[in-house]
């Protein structure tokens, strides 16, 4: 008898029909003797229309409030999914992120967990009932609702994996499991049976939607198996594991992209030991993420300072450097929204010649100029026009071979 955590995301849960499939793979599990704990999302479409409501009534609502009205979604879920499973014979509650308790950190929209209480879930579990968790949610500790950012039902469900030290945590949702690249984009992507903890969390950080990168972070830190399966039928999905010393492994596992990236660029920033501090320190403590980075060699004593940032952020990231800067005599603070990242990942780069310069030859033969170049032990990626994007994870798929057995 294994304790395993399901995971449902909210495509998994778009209607009636499709939530009872969802509680019929739960009984079955729960009838074939596992201990079953469930963590859900919303139903598909839901966070969003909250968040338009909100944003009809204001340009900027409130953090606090928006997160007590976008944590509705998940409230309903449970309650839906813990019906349909008392509909079927299978004892079930439900409890959202205040009850257990979940407890986050205080920073509304970008919550994170620091404690899962698992006495209620216990003692569910101990009489035979199914705890039905809300994802995405927890509370400070001045009792405010608080969420955790876009795919946050991940990371709750790793957590509270975690805390129950679960034998599996098995993330349910629209795609078989993870593939070398969006099928979307190029329908020859293949489907990968395993990957690296830390193949997966650079394609999670470098776009792939598969998994939060938080979730894929945690997991590999507390060592909790994490699979990810398709919740419409059958098939063993995509195990994430440990890399094997003696397992061969190809140069390049995915490549993974990003959309809805905005690049920054201050001209004429004074030359100071710390002019790079001086612009991204007020970035980060407006909880503002930066990825790619690049200072130009000065030039008279001034530099150029270039960075990107989720697009979302980029209006409040260029009104922070406005403020911030303007008083220092910079000549000009630039941003751009219509640009894309793409990134190849695999363990081989660390161990393969020739991987980067595949990568500049495919995109230069393509005339895909590239902007901005970020590197890692095992990712190399490039910031490109938004317009070159699907080209250019066309053509490097291609190139590595990706769709190859």
């Amino acid at each position: 008898m294994a304790l395993i955590v399901h995971k449902y995301g909210g495509t998994s849960l778009a209607d009636v029909k499709l939530i009872r499939r969802c509680a019929e793979r739960i009984a079955a599990d729960h009838q074939a003797g596992h201990r079953i704990v469930v963590v859900v999302s919303a139903m598909a479409g839901e966070t969003d229309r909250l968040l338009g409501l909100a944003r009809l009534l204001s340009s900027r609502p409130a953090k606090r409030e928006l997160d007590a009205a976008l944590a509705a979604g998940e409230q309903a879920s449970i309650g839906l999914i813990a019906i349909a499973l008392n509909e079927m014979g299978v004892a079930a509650r439900s409890y959202n992120g205040a009850q257990l308790p979940i407890r986050t950190s205080g920073v509304h929209g970008k919550a994170r967990i620091a404690e899962v209480g698992t006495q209620t879930l216990a003692a569910a579990l101990d009489a035979g009932v199914v705890p039905v968790v809300a994802g995405f949610q927890g509370v400070d500790d001045k009792g405010s609702i608080t969420t955790l950012g876009r795919g946050g039902s991940d990371t709750t469900a790793v957590a509270v994996a975690a805390a129950l030290a679960a034998d599996e945590c098995r993330i349910y949702t629209d795609v078989e499991g993870v593939y070398t690249t969006d099928p979307r984009v190029v329908p020859e992507a293949r489907l990968l049976p395993c990957i690296t903890f830390e193949e997966m969390l650079e394609l999670s950080s470098m776009g792939s939607k598969v998994l939060q990168i938080r979730a894929v972070e945690l997991a590999g830190k507390r060592r909790i198996p994490l699979r990810v399966l398709p919740s419409y039928g059958a098939g063993n999905g995509t195990l994430i594991t440990y890399e094997e010393s003696s397992m061969e492994t190809p140069p390049v596992s995915g490549i993974a992209f990003v959309r809805d990236e905005a690049e920054i660029t201050v001209v004429g920033m004074p030359e100071t030991m710390d002019a790079a501090a001086r612009i991204l320190k007020p970035i980060a403590e407006a909880h503002i993420e930066v990825d790619m980075i690049v200072q130009n060699t000065a030039r008279e004593g001034r530099l150029d300072f270039t960075f990107t940032v989720h697009r979302g952020d980029c209006d409040a990231a260029l009104e922070i450097l406005d403020r911030e800067l303007r008083p220092l005599g910079v000549a000009d603070i630039a941003g751009n929204r219509q640009v894309a990242k793409i990134s190849i990942v695999g363990l081989g780069i660390r161990s393969h010649a020739g991987i980067a310069a595949t990568l500049f030859s495919t995109l230069s033969r393509a005339g895909i100029a590239v902007k901005l170049i970020a590197t890692s032990e095992i990712k190399i990626s490039v910031l490109v026009d938004e317009d070159h994007l699907e080209t250019g994870v066309r053509c490097l798929h291609e190139a590595y071979g990706l769709a190859e057995g």
